[in-house]
């Protein structure tokens, strides 16, 4: 039983750079990946950017030993090289930090980096281990807390600390899978600059995958997107524009503007009060209270907050889907209580988080899932006793076109739509016909850039129509951009109010964070 470590712990890394010349994957018959060459130097910020499906996640798994390519080659600091394996990229100095945490929460950030490496001896010394630790956190730039276990720290410490795990390992090449997508706006600077400072100084290259324009502008030092598996564009970022950037992400298409938002009215009325509500959050030993929320005829309402802050809570309340323990909810000044029939009189329409499970019946038509709201009313309102398929099938036809859902027939089932249209659909049934409130979780998560920009407008539309619409999501710059007003909400509490236009992201960031 050894307790002697057989690989040294690596110094301060110097960085590598690699090359991919022609790589191409297919699958089948279907090209994933067609002759992309791109070069990323060492020491580079290097960003990728493209839609969903554009080619992102092959090119990366091939980097990294996932897939094996078709064909084309990679160099790493100029030498040809054979990845057949995660394991083969290690060796190179190649990692790459995912999306989510990979990290047991149970164990500390020391024990989580002892038994990440390839060879941990049967009995550790743990002694030398954290003089060892020490040592090495002395070198690199992050502070975070070793002896915690990883389950009690922020979002943000366990993102550096799956950075540092790779630091650890001798990765000097790093790949970052959209490393910010469960940050706080300040967490999320503060790690890519600190991963800018190691490119800076030679010790580290990266290559990041983002949506964020911002974060491509202000961390990155050239940018390389794809479209369709393609390579259609690369450059310096300080001599690309967003609007460059996202005209070759989404090629010919012509992006629905964002209406002009006409300012809300001082006499509009309010349609949406939630006063003093109190009920048992998800895991049911805290609870939410939301002591006043006030949505008005023609306004946004943006909710900012960290995920499991009680934001899906209180969709569920306002969904009749949580029984609240006290207080009222009202819409256009009756109590509400979200039945169907009380959604249907008020006008209250709802595009859920995760549509396909949440707002669809995933095996029945595009046609039934675009009827759920009228299917048993006759066209003068009232009750029908018969389904007419013909008038379901004419009005999902007519909803298709007007809102460019793509689907091989309005017969197919909806969960074979991909996750744009299926969310094109849902907004065409919910914001079809006249809506008071629009209650909307998260509605461009995970989507790309042209079905974003088509969604935000149609529900800047129905804002300007006079809709009240309450806006949930995680995406800060979406609600900056939509918002009249944004409320932040921390530990089931709303804690912090402000008008959209001369919003402070630090202090918001601050409340998202709890320090408030």
């Amino acid at each position: 039983m050894s307790t002697v470590r057989d690989t040294p712990l690596p110094k301060a890394g110097k960085a590598v750079g690699i090359d991919t010349l022609g790589m191409t994957m297919r699958f089948g018959s279907f090209t994933a990946l067609n002759n992309v060459s791109i070069a990323v130097p060492a020491g580079s910020f290097h960003a990728l950017l493209g839609e969903n499906g554009a080619g992102k996640s092959t090119l990366v798994k091939c980097i990294m030993g996932f897939y094996h390519a078709t064909s084309g080659s990679l160099s790493v600091d100029g030498h040809e090289v054979a990845i057949a394996s995660p394991k083969d990229a290690a060796t190179y100095g190649l990692g790459m930090v995912y999306q989510h945490f990979t990290l047991v929460p149970s164990l500390t950030g020391a024990e989580n980096l002892v038994i990440s490496r390839t060879e941990v001896p049967a009995v550790i010394n743990w002694a030398r281990e954290r003089k060892d630790l020490a040592a090495f956190m002395e070198r690199i730039p992050f502070k975070i807390p070793l002896d915690r276990p990883v389950s009690e720290l922020a979002a943000g410490e366990k993102q550096k600390l799956e950075i540092v795990k790779q630091l650890y390992l001798g990765r000097s090449f790093l790949v970052l899978d959209e490393p910010t997508s469960v940050l706080t706006p300040a967490e999320a600077d503060e790690m890519l600059g600190i991963v800018r400072g190691m490119t800076e100084r030679g010790e580290l290259t990266v290559l990041m995958i983002s949506h964020k324009f911002h974060e491509v502008t202000k961390f990155a030092d050239a940018c390389s997107i794809l479209r369709r598996g393609k390579l259609v564009g690369t450059g310096k970022v300080n001599e690309l524009s967003t609007a460059e950037m996202a005209a070759m992400m989404i090629g010919d298409v012509k992006l629905a503007e964002l209406d002009s938002r006409l300012p809300v009215a001082e006499a509009a009325r309010p349609v949406l009060r939630v006063s003093q509500v109190k009920a048992p959050d998800r895991s049911g030993l805290k609870t939410i209270e939301i002591d006043e929320l006030t949505v008005r005829s023609g306004e946004i309402v943006g909710i900012a907050g960290i995920s499991g802050n009680g934001q899906k809570e209180l969709t569920e309340i306002l969904a009749g889907q949580r029984p609240t323990d006290a207080g009222r909810i009202m819409v256009n000044g009756e109590a509400y209580g979200a039945t169907r029939e009380e959604t249907r009189k008020k006008k209250v329409r709802f595009i859920p988080e995760e549509p396909l499970q949440n707002a669809c019946a995933p095996k029945m038509t595009v046609s039934e899932n675009l009827a759920f709201r009228t299917f048993d009313l006759k066209p003068d309102g009232k009750d029908a006793i018969w389904l007419n398929r013909g008038s379901m099938k004419e009005r999902a036809s007519a909803l298709i076109s007007d809102f460019k859902v793509k689907t091989a027939s309005s017969a197919s089932p909806i969960a074979a739509l991909s996750g744009g249209n299926v969310q094109r659909a849902v907004l065409a049934r919910e914001l079809t016909g006249d809506v008071d409130l629009l209650i909307v979780s998260n509605p461009c998560f995970g989507l790309d850039f042209s079905a974003v920009a088509e969604i935000r407008a149609r529900i800047m539309k129905a804002r300007n129509a006079g809709a009240a619409v309450l806006l949930l999501s995680e995406d800060l710059d979406e609600l900056l951009e939509m918002s009249d007003r944004i409320v932040v909400i921390s530990e089931g509490k709303l804690v912090y109010e402000t008008p959209a236009r001369s919003a402070d992201i630090g202090v918001i960031g601050a409340h998202m964070a709890g320090h408030h």
